[in-house]
């Protein structure tokens, strides 16, 4: 799931910067998911290092008594240069759109490319999936990790990935083990 609402939100490119946690909203949005979950029989919680995904998992391990396991891999994008910046600053240039468009071979300046970032969390869902074959695990990660990994789960190009949608806060299901369609 994607963690929480926090101040940045549809203003800034937070990636791996200074996020500040939650906002109040997001705190409510962490408890009315763990409130949702608390009904599932929950084997574990893993989130990325940021403080958003932390606090959402932190609320949701809390009903099921585990505790929240901090991962590298389901970290943020590193977005290098971009950290910090204004959507608005950022709308138009020419790299910025062809990360958008052209998610399958752009890189980040300074950063990460996409399939770097879907590597490294394809790989622990992979694994975790074997640690805990047949139970229910939450991952508390970040937008375009998800969207990468609803990309690869529907046999699709990573340039698809803003077809995909996981809004602050969101849930998705995913069945681990599961035959992969090939990306085209």
């Amino acid at each position: 799931m994607r963690h929480a609402a926090h101040a940045d939100f549809g203003h800034r490119l937070t990636g791996r910067g200074s996020d500040g946690g939650l906002t109040q909203d997001g705190r409510s949005q962490a408890d009315a998911l763990a409130a949702e979950l608390s009904r599932d029989a929950v084997a574990a919680v893993y989130a990325s290092p940021r403080l958003r995904t932390r606090q959402t998992a932190e609320a949701i391990a809390a009903v099921h008594g585990l505790p929240a396991t901090v991962t590298e891999a389901l970290d943020e994008i590193d977005f290098g240069a971009w950290t910090g910046r204004s959507f608005e600053e950022l709308d138009g240039q020419p790299e910025w759109d062809r990360w958008n468009s052209r998610r399958s071979v752009a890189r980040c300046p300074g950063g990460e490319s996409m399939t770097e970032a879907l590597d490294r969390a394809a790989a622990f869902v992979d694994e975790v999936g074997q640690r805990h074959g047949g139970q229910t695990v939450v991952l508390v990660t970040h937008c375009d990790i998800i969207r990468a990994l609803l990309c690869r789960e529907h046999g699709r190009s990573l340039d698809d990935i803003l077809r995909f949608e996981a809004g602050p806060a969101s849930v998705v299901r995913l069945s681990v083990g599961a035959p992969r369609k090939a990306a085209a």
